[in-house]
């Protein structure tokens, strides 16, 4: 039986530098690499993958966990995960909560329990002192989201200066009265997005009137019900922001059936650029989070800390950008 041991010979390197080879290719020089792949070619080496990490406890799989496998925004970024975890690869494991901070923990237990090498994970409710504890025992990655005060690796966007932006559009559109449906203020993006609105309106004079903001559940329903309850008011607003695209799709749905076109009536905004909004009645103006490279970075960093690199810093924030569609009425005045 062929051992890695003759790979190494015949290839004139280390038996170390053919298992790196095998584990992580992308660390070994190609020239160096396309010897050792030869060798392997050659010989007919068939490495025993099962073997070696029950040497190493390795599994060379890594948990995914997320709150609503439907969403998404979600998709596109286990997309990336899972494009970078097969270049070097990993398997990915992924785990719905379901919204219930219970199937988190349960979920947790899996990596506790050496069953994969590392998590990434989208949303953190457990607890501050558990999560701090996981963390300093387990590599760990946040994406999406973000912990103040926690040297967790995360991957997000700037939800803050995001929003602000997609308000200040509205604003340079000319309206005064915009309403906000929130996402569940338990998520820090929630209560981010809610401070980019809030800052845009008070950086023009405007009056935040607490009716106008309302919480939805980032749902398509949530965004539907919270929207009829705005139109009930003496003065409905003439513009909203919704903090995701299917609220904002909701949003639309509830203003039509009460007989107003969207923009002429009502301008609507949202996050997320979901790949229904482009083909959204009317089309969905948005902020597009580049959720693909999220999802890249995410399995790189988790790479690194399942690999005992150091990390230059502990949050990654990426670029967002509007998308302006036919939902707003107009583009942005000069």
């Amino acid at each position: 039986m062929v051992k890695m041991s003759d790979v190494a010979k015949l290839a004139n390197v280390s038996t170390a530098t053919v298992s790196r080879v095998l584990r992580f290719p992308e660390t070994v020089k190609e020239e160096t690499r396309l010897k050792v792949l030869k060798a392997i070619d050659d010989l007919e080496y068939q490495p025993n993958i099962l073997a070696r990490q029950l040497r190493r406890n390795e599994t060379n799989t890594i948990l995914v966990v997320v709150p609503n496998i439907m969403n998404t925004v979600f998709l596109g970024i286990i997309e990336g995960i899972e494009a970078e975890a097969s270049k070097n690869n990993y398997k990915v494991l992924l785990g719905n909560t379901n919204n219930e901070v219970d199937n988190e923990y349960g979920l947790i237990d899996l990596l506790k329990q050496k069953q994969t090498d590392g998590m990434i994970l989208f949303s953190a409710r457990m607890e501050r002192k558990r999560l701090l504890e996981l963390c300093e025992n387990h590599p760990v990655v946040l994406t999406m989201d973000y912990i103040d005060g926690l040297k967790i690796p995360s991957v997000s966007i700037d939800n803050i200066s995001s929003s602000r932006k997609a308000v200040q559009h509205l604003i340079s559109l000319g309206h005064t009265r915009i309403a906000h449906i929130s996402g569940p203020f338990k998520y820090a993006s929630s209560k981010d997005r809610y401070k980019g609105y809030e800052q845009a309106m008070l950086h023009n004079d405007l009056k935040i009137d607490s009716m106008l903001v309302q919480e939805g559940l980032f749902t398509f329903e949530s965004g539907y019900n919270q929207m009829l309850k705005l139109l009930a008011m003496e003065h409905p607003p003439t513009a909203i922001f919704a903090a995701n695209d299917e609220m904002a799709m909701g949003v639309i749905k509830a203003a039509k059936e009460r007989g107003l076109n969207v923009p002429n009536d009502l301008a609507v905004v949202g996050f997320d650029n979901i790949s229904f909004s482009s083909i959204f009645d009317p089309a969905l103006t948005t902020i597009a989070q580049p959720v693909y490279k999220m999802g890249e970075l995410s399995m790189r960093l988790l790479l690194d800390q399942i690999r005992g690199n150091s990390q230059m810093k502990s949050q990654y924030i990426l670029e967002s950008d509007l998308v302006i569609r036919e939902s707003c009425g107009g583009r942005e005045t000069s």
